[in-house]
């Protein structure tokens, strides 16, 4: 097939980056690959390694424009957030390549330009795509659920057992991302005398608010807010445990990479998260928006080398099977045939 990929920004966030994965395993997969949008920094240089082509297009009317030119040589173009399926619509009118839109977010999509365009959408797409149970619950119409993936590790490969006693987070610091409840639990945990820190991957505007706390909880000492980094990989692949505190996830990508690279998870028990989680320890995940119920899974993993590591192990084999790319594309790939299909009817 020849799939066009279309996310109207110029940003490398999460969509952004599932495009980027999505696209390179589908190259490794056979098909032609064209990515429309993200970041002009992050985007170009893999996907032409991989054999993709990228072109920008930021916001709907480069969207449009960028689509228009690739039309009549694709078999599916896959829209991804509104202003895409916006620009999918608009780009290809009645006729063209089968339309399918990924849903990235537990909610209803929303408006462009202040006008509502959900049924507008729904008159030409094709087939629609939930990267969770969380998400096709809310959506509205029905979808396919496809699990997002990640590079994972062999299928023999262990996890060590010497870890830095490091709980780390990476997240953008936004309201959402509860960042504040993470600094919080841990901060109850009483794990900062015992030696463990909590280390904050991301920034945002949310970052002199969340200093802040770290100064009036006395934690300055074992929290640290490291910005953005480049060597996340490698910082995973050390930490002991990842907390990941937001509960209105549409998956949670980081959660599944820090499950991949051996570290064993603490989460929000609620939206994508139930999806990844499954059949995990129970104390990988705690109630939502509950302090103590975070703090006390924390302590609990924190105090049980043994069950900490069950857990990284169970988590890092749930990756490999449920979460990988190569799954991920393989059921893309029948969500596509099938909208094609129904194209050529």
């Amino acid at each position: 097939m020849r799939i066009v990929h279309l996310v109207c920004s110029d940003r490398f966030a999460g969509v952004e980056q599932f495009v980027l994965r999505l696209a390179i395993a589908q190259r490794q997969a056979g098909h032609e690959v064209d990515v429309l949008g993200g970041s002009p920094e992050r985007m170009p240089a893999p996907l032409r390694e991989s054999g993709a082509t990228w072109s920008p297009a930021v916001g709907l009317w480069d969207g449009v424009r960028a689509l228009r030119a690739l039309r009549r040589t694709a078999d599916v173009v896959n829209t991804h957030m509104t202003n895409a399926d916006a620009a999918g619509v608009l780009a290809l009118g009645r006729r063209g390549p089968a339309l399918v839109s990924t849903r990235h977010f537990a909610s209803r999509r929303g408006s462009v330009l202040g006008i509502p365009i959900d049924a507008l959408v729904r008159r030409r797409v094709d087939a629609e795509i939930s990267i969770s149970s969380a998400v096709a619950a809310v959506i509205g119409v029905p979808s396919a659920v496809v699990h997002s993936g990640v590079p994972s590790a062999p299928a023999d490969a262990r996890v060590p057992t010497e870890r830095e006693r490091v709980i780390l987070m990476a997240q953008r610091l936004q309201p959402e991302k509860r960042t504040d409840t993470g600094i919080r639990a841990f901060a109850a945990s009483g794990l900062a005398h015992d030696g463990w820190r909590l280390d904050i991957a991301g920034d945002g505007p949310l970052r002199a608010d969340l200093e802040a706390l770290v100064d009036e909880l006395g934690a300055s000492d074992a929290v640290r807010l490291l910005g953005f980094r480049e060597d996340l990989p490698a910082r995973l692949e050390r930490a002991a445990l990842f907390l990941a505190p937001c509960e209105v996830e549409g998956l949670g990508l980081a959660l599944i990479e820090a499950m991949a690279a051996g570290a064993a998870p603490v989460a929000a028990a609620a939206a994508g998260h139930l999806d990844v989680l499954e059949g995990l320890d129970a104390r990988s995940g705690y109630r939502p928006g509950e302090v103590s119920d975070a703090a006390d899974a924390l302590r609990t993993l924190a105090d049980d080398q043994e069950r900490r590591m069950h857990l990284a192990e169970q988590a890092r084999e749930r990756a490999r099977t449920e979460f990988s790319l190569a799954q991920q594309s393989a059921r893309t790939d029948d969500v596509y045939r099938r909208a094609i299909e129904r194209r050529l009817r």
